[in-house]
C-alpha cells in the first residue's frame, strides 16, 4: 500500500496541472478576446493622448 500513498502526490498535481492547462487554452480567444483587446487598445489610447499632451 505505500506505492499508492507514494504515487498520489504526483497524480494529483498532474490533473491540476492538465487542469490548468485546459483552462488557459479555453480562456484564449473567443467571445472575451474582442472585450481584452478593446481594453487593450483604450489603455494605449489613453497613454498615447498623456504622451501627446505632455509633449506640447
Amino acid at each position: 500500500m505505500e506505492y499508492v500513498a507514494a504515487l498520489t502526490p504526483p497524480f494529483v498535481m498532474a490533473v491540476a496541472f492538465t487542469a490548468l492547462i485546459v483552462t488557459i487554452v479555453k480562456s484564449q480567444g473567443g467571445a472575451n478576446k474582442a472585450k481584452e483587446d478593446a481594453a487593450v487598445d483604450a489603455a494605449f489610447a489613453r497613454a498615447e493622448s498623456v504622451r501627446q499632451k505632455n509633449d506640447d
